[in-house]
């Protein structure tokens, strides 16, 4: 489950990365297909030149109403070549002239990625030619006359088991209309395609699942069950212990039950998936369900983080500002109800959106931002207060009496400060992080399954090393940040 959620949290930034490299690939090749027309001239024959640049080669080919060839020579680079009739083009023109130009950029690919083919997500996408681009500069017909075939050779090593797929690039994705294979062995593939654009070929390849990935998996499932074991044995103790009447744990409840709700629900609809995807509806409510329980899940990690920064803010007269304020009733009703209008909008504004192939949102149309959006806030909000309450806390230990703890209740207190950035939810920006770290992902893995671990070892179990400086909510001694 915690794989997953890093996943969705990276979905964003992932989007946000592909927008911003389609926006530089079509700026490039604009700008390319603006300078070769520019360098296009009148000619009564025909006549060619040759463009090279650093990681750009082309050649342009020109010809006249008094051109005495019959058919044009291959137009070729390093790595690719075009067979185009641009005699009958030149004939279907009032001008009777045409121009063609061939472009083959070599590392297009870091731009236009192979992943933004729209094919199966479950194959592995990798791009087997360099990216070239034929375009009819200064042609007022550019209607072909017949197929265009490229010959492109294979810049990586070809896969037997692999499919190989030529496609063009159409604004923000590579498709295959009008495009086709019309020869391919290990080391060059010729496509035919019935239009002009900038091509490329695409090996699709099945997925498999690595050593690494498998471990990740089990890691995944063992600390997620651990953690849903310390949220039960939390909320078994918040509701068998007596407590102090000035403490109250109702967000430390609410976020245990909302994260143990949504972690098992998600855990038995994985397992259950291949029973469950079929059933449309189902699937919908199940997303549906998890997207109501995660979000009020960081809801109640903002709440407990307000607070927690109330009781240090105003020390002893925390009690009477609780029961005046911020009152068990009141907190439900913020608690769930923010969570369940998101939800409702959401509903009702795409009611589509529920129901992916894991049974979560699906990221058409960014449906994944009613998701996103309020958690990013919540993320941003409770590491500021994280932060404040640090500062106004190690503020206030330096006013008091350096016998008043002992090395160890300092170390208890260190490790309570850095537990509750974990119980606030201020780790899961790792999410933003661990793409292609293992320490990261790790580390992220580890922390957010265990956030029913670390309420359980602070509010239950080491809350008895402090019982000389009682609960901070009871402000006896206003240094126990619990």
């Amino acid at each position: 489950m915690i794989i997953k959620s890093r996943d969705r949290f990276q979905s964003w930034s992932v989007l946000k990365i592909k927008v911003k490299l389609v926006s530089y690939g079509n700026t490039y090749l604009k700008v390319s297909e603006r300078l070769v027309s520019a360098l296009v001239t009148p000619t009564e024959t025909h006549n060619w030149l040759n463009i090279s640049l650093s990681n750009t080669e082309g050649k342009v080919f020109m010809v006249g109403p008094q051109v005495t060839l019959e058919n044009i020579p291959r137009l070729d680079t390093t790595n690719s070549s075009v067979d185009i009739d641009l005699i009958g083009i030149a004939k279907n023109n009032n001008e009777r002239s045409a121009a063609v130009a061939f472009m083959s950029y070599n590392t297009m690919e870091n731009l236009l990625k192979p992943d933004f083919f729209n094919a199966s997500n479950d194959m592995i996408k990798t791009m087997m030619s360099t990216v070239i681009s034929a375009t009819l500069p200064k042609t007022t017909n550019t209607k072909l006359t017949k197929p265009v075939n490229f010959t492109l050779k294979h810049i990586r090593e070809f896969d037997p088991s692999g499919s190989l797929s030529c496609v063009y690039w159409n604004i923000s994705e590579w498709i295959v209309d009008g495009c086709s294979v019309l020869k391919t062995n290990s080391s060059y593939t010729v496509c035919s395609c019935d239009h002009l654009s900038t091509f490329a070929i695409i090996m699709q390849t099945s997925r498999r699942e690595s050593e690494s990935d498998s471990l990740m998996e089990l890691l995944n499932l063992v600390c997620v069950i651990v953690g849903l074991v310390f949220f039960s044995l939390a909320l078994l103790t918040f509701a068998l212990c007596q407590w102090s009447p000035g403490v109250n744990n109702v967000a430390r409840i609410n976020i245990c039950i909302s994260l143990l709700l949504a972690h098992l629900l998600f855990l038995l609809t994985q397992r259950f998936l291949s029973l469950i995807r079929p059933l449309q509806v189902l699937c919908a409510v199940i997303s549906g369900l998890l997207h109501f329980l995660f979000l009020s899940g960081f809801v109640w990690m903002f709440i407990e983080a307000v607070l927690l920064f109330i009781c240090v803010k105003n020390l002893s007269q925390i009690s009477s500002k609780k029961r005046e304020v911020l009152s068990s009733g009141f907190l439900c009703v913020i608690g769930y109800l923010v969570a369940l209008v998101v939800v409702c909008v959401s509903v009702g504004l795409v009611p589509e959106g529920y129901g992916s192939e894991d049974c979560w949102l699906k990221q058409d149309k960014g449906f994944i931002w009613s998701f996103l959006g309020p958690v990013c806030v919540i993320l941003a909000l409770n590491t500021i207060l994280f932060i404040k309450i640090v500062i106004t806390l190690n503020s206030t230990l330096k006013k008091l009496n350096a016998e008043v703890f002992t090395d160890e209740t300092t170390k208890i207190m260190v490790f309570k400060t850095l537990a509750h950035c974990v119980v606030l939810g201020c780790s899961w920006i790792l999410g933003f992080f661990t793409n292609g770290s293992k320490v990261l992902e790790i580390l992220f893995l580890i922390l957010n399954s265990q956030q029913g671990t670390f309420i359980f070892l602070i509010y239950c179990i080491f809350k008895n090393n402090f019982r000389q400086s009682n609960h901070l909510y009871s402000m006896n001694k206003p240094i126990n940040l619990q």
